[in-house]
């Protein structure tokens, strides 16, 4: 499920999704791999390594794969065939994988997508979740960073009965995917965290779960504040690019001077990392000027007055209009 900031602040575009409801509208033209559990989805096959009829793969490892099916109807099983080992650490469950994929339907050798087409980016793919097909989730579990891997799919291990309309796949296809398995990327920043003047939010954000905030009894700030607390080694993003964060948000006025802010919104309770394209108007104006130029692997401190977050919009009573907004962002890849 996306998190409450992207019901909040993405500009919404048409988009291609994995299946189900709203909340996993994602705001690129890839596949995604998210997909909605329900009672009615058959158990998912375990995966084997080879079943007959196969699909042959050619091309370079990092690049678009070319995917060759066989004539007839695909098997049953839900294949896992690791064509090219990686020799890098291998992959846990709950690791965030890093996974540039080519894509087919099996039924009319139809192509349904590649990270490799121009506008195209690898996907973000939590190792064994129950919220994304498996396919991607159980397929990248115990294989090697810089693996290529070959997955056969059948409806069970894919979209299941209700498939994916907007992608043109229905709860009767067999899906074709290679994963090229580039990173496990990092859950949250890591570093020392530096101090944070009296007069601004104080931050716990040293666990795998929402930041602690603490509001100070004072007046909020009048124009936008961008404080890297903790430095990355990372390459600066830029404008453009899709960034990769968690963070915790919190609004200033309602939480003032009380020992920890109610947060309105975090990433960590989505499971996953929130992503969108920055600098480009997709997030409030005070995302895009305070985060573009911050190094990949920074923890930035964001306190954005009303003009550049919702203005005189009242967003409930955790964020009520005119609210000075606070967050905790951690800047975990830009691609």
């Amino acid at each position: 499920m996306r998190s409450r900031l992207a019901a909040l602040l993405i500009v919404p575009a048409l988009l291609l999704t994995a299946c189900g409801g709203e909340d996993d509208k994602k705001d690129d033209a890839s596949p995604s791999p998210s997909a909605t559990q329900s009672p009615s989805r058959p158990p998912v096959p375990k995966p084997v390594a080879s079943a007959s009829p196969m699909p042959e793969v050619s091309g370079d490892k990092g690049k678009k794969a070319a995917i060759t099916l066989p004539k007839g109807e695909p098997g049953k099983s839900f294949v896992v065939n690791t064509l090219t080992p990686g020799t890098g650490a291998v992959v846990k469950k709950d690791d965030l994988v890093v996974a540039d994929f080519t894509a087919k339907v099996w039924k009319g050798n139809k192509d349904i997508g590649s990270s490799y087409d121009q506008g195209g980016v690898p996907q973000v793919i939590t190792a064994s979740s129950k919220t994304i097909i498996p396919a991607f989730a159980d397929a990248v579990t115990g294989q090697k960073v810089g693996s290529r891997v070959l997955v056969v799919a059948p409806p069970a291990a894919a979209f299941g009965p209700s498939g994916n309309p907007q992608i043109g796949v229905s709860g009767t296809d067999t899906l074709v995917f290679v994963l090229d398995i580039e990173s496990i990327m990092p859950k949250k920043a890591e570093g020392r965290q530096k101090e944070i003047p009296a007069d601004l939010p104080q931050i716990d954000a040293s666990k795998n779960a929402p930041a602690t905030i603490k509001i100070p009894k004072n007046d909020p700030p009048t124009t936008l504040v961008s404080d890297v607390l903790i430095e990355g080694d990372g390459a600066a993003v830029k404008n453009g690019q899709r960034v990769y964060m968690q963070y915790t948000g919190a609004a200033w006025k309602i939480n003032e001077g009380k020992s920890q802010a109610k947060n309105f919104d975090s990433s960590w309770n989505a499971g996953k990392p929130f992503d969108t394209v920055i600098g480009q108007g997709q997030v409030i104006q005070g995302w895009d000027k305070g985060l573009v130029g911050k190094k990949v692997g920074s923890r930035v401190l964001l306190v954005i007055p009303p003009a550049q977050a919702y203005a005189d919009q009242d967003k409930g009573p955790d964020l009520p209009a005119n609210s000075t907004l606070v967050f905790v962002v951690d800047i975990l890849a830009a691609m």
